[in-house]
């Protein structure tokens, strides 16, 4: 007959002991958390976190991106880019030499349309801004403007597809969506691609402008509202409590780890997903409490004026989402066809009088508001659009699309400023000098980031996808 243990006598546990097992235990479990969240060992301990932050390909000063798209296409001569030789000219046909541009909309006779705005030199490098422009123009010392940029497309849609995208079709995954997936997230309790949209609407082009494509949908943008409810069902029925909802969320986690491969990117990019939902109702209202705010900063970005208030809104935002670690905030200044945006074919003064009236004063408050904080160096704020507008008038006042040359602007992150890179001719039509591509304009983002864009690739359909497909030249000027 086997004899008994012996639980008489057990070997006494000294206070040493007993703390050197309870706090090693607890320091074991906090060990497993972080190498879990951060991706080391996560095969042993749990599904790898497809949104943890990733190290950049290469050193870079450029962490986040700010990237303010202006909906319809606002005119590069009458903002950015002075062409006296298009005063001189008004009211002239365009020189037989420059061909027939295509037009979407303009039939006939086109004569050159000067432009009326009066330019003047702004800060130690004397750049000249339109008087559209005056709270921005005092910060031409951090911006590059990229006056020769060029597309593929005279329509909103296409147009705004390949500008996001680097697609003039839908599917494709879009720039924050590529960031996204190349960096991860450095906030545990907001997304990592934020999108703004203006109350009134969506953008032409729509979803697609912020959609993931093929890449798995937990790079996709989130839309973020104002409001104590900045995500539709967000918030758990009010019968739920956080407790009952945190055991479900642990069943489901438990049920969905069971057996689960760690290829599995979209199971895990699901489970990634509840999660971040659960920490997101208590942080998410937070980020977007304007409340907290001074009145002097609620002034400075311009919420005091019902013309810049909802752009100055977004702009406000997407500095309190930067602070907070989102990687990637996408904002828009207009809306789709029905909606107020730059789109100017009837009397381009009257539409970006009012458009600038919008957006001069938040940008410029966003722009000393990140500087002022230390956090201009680290973040990467895109001015852009689907293309610019003609030279040539359309019903006498309007200017058409132009997507042969136009201008878009860069700053912070590490962007040399103070400069105008490439050129446009003598009337604003073409890019002639340095001329910036889609894919070049891409490339050159993702390379503020520390992102090789010839390296970020995602196999799809049997082929290395990438943003700028098989073009896309860094433009070294503004580095």
């Amino acid at each position: 007959m086997n004899s008994l243990p012996d639980f008489t006598n057990p070997r006494p546990a000294t206070r040493r002991h007993f703390l050197l097992q309870a706090g090693g235990g607890c320091g074991a479990l906090a060990l497993a958390w972080l190498l879990a969240r951060d991706g080391f060992a996560a095969d042993k301990i749990a599904p790898a976190n497809p949104l943890r932050a990733k190290p950049p390909q290469f050193d870079a000063k450029a962490k986040s991106v700010i990237f303010m798209f202006m909906v319809g296409g606002p005119s590069h001569i009458d903002l950015f880019d002075p062409k006296p030789e298009l005063l001189k000219q008004h009211g002239k046909p365009l020189p037989e030499s420059f061909g027939k541009p295509v037009s979407q909309f303009t039939k006939g006779d086109t004569p050159l349309l000067a432009s009326t705005r009066t330019f003047k030199k702004y800060g130690q490098s004397g750049l000249e801004v339109s008087d559209l422009m005056p709270n921005l123009a005092g910060c031409v010392d951090d911006i590059a403007f990229l006056r020769s940029c060029w597309c593929t497309s005279t329509i909103h849609a296409p147009a705004m597809y390949d500008l996001h995208t680097g697609r003039t079709q839908m599917g494709w995954p879009s720039l924050g969506s590529w960031v996204t997936y190349g960096l991860g997230s450095v906030s545990d309790d907001l997304p990592a691609y934020c999108v703004l949209l203006q109350p009134e609407g969506a953008p032409e082009g729509g979803a697609p402008c912020w959609g993931a494509g093929f890449l798995p949908a937990v790079y996709q943008g989130t839309m973020l509202r104002k409001g104590a409810n900045p995500i539709l069902n967000l918030k758990p029925p009010a019968d739920v409590s956080p407790e009952r909802q945190r055991r479900t969320l642990d069943l489901l986690r438990s049920m969905n780890e069971t057996g689960l491969d760690p290829d599995d990117g979209e199971l895990s990019a699901r489970i990634a997903s509840y999660e971040l939902a659960f920490r997101m109702q208590s942080h998410a209202p937070e980020a977007v409490d304007l409340s907290r705010e001074t009145a002097a900063m609620r002034t400075a970005y311009g919420l005091d004026d019902k013309r810049s208030a909802d752009f100055g809104t977004r702009c406000l935002l997407a500095r309190r989402l930067v602070e907070r670690g989102v990687r990637f905030v996408q904002l828009y200044s207009g809306g789709g066809p029905l909606v107020t945006q730059w789109d100017a074919h009837d009397d381009v003064n009257d539409n970006h009088e009012h458009m600038c009236a919008r957006v001069d004063r938040p940008i410029a408050a966003l722009l000393k508001d990140l500087k002022q904080r230390g956090l201009l160096d680290s973040t990467l704020v895109v001015w852009a659009s689907e293309f610019g507008r003609m030279p040539t008038s359309q019903g006498g006042k309007g200017r058409d699309h132009n997507p042969y040359g136009y201008t878009m602007w860069l700053a912070g992150g590490g962007v040399k400023g103070g400069q105008a890179v490439g050129a446009t001719d003598e009337f604003g039509l073409n890019a002639v000098a340095n001329r910036v591509s889609v894919h070049d304009f891409h490339a050159t983002i993702l390379h503020f980031l520390g992102l090789d864009h010839e390296k970020l690739t995602y196999l799809h359909g049997g082929r290395d996808e990438r943003l700028t497909d098989t073009a896309g030249v860094v433009v070294e000027a503004v580095v």
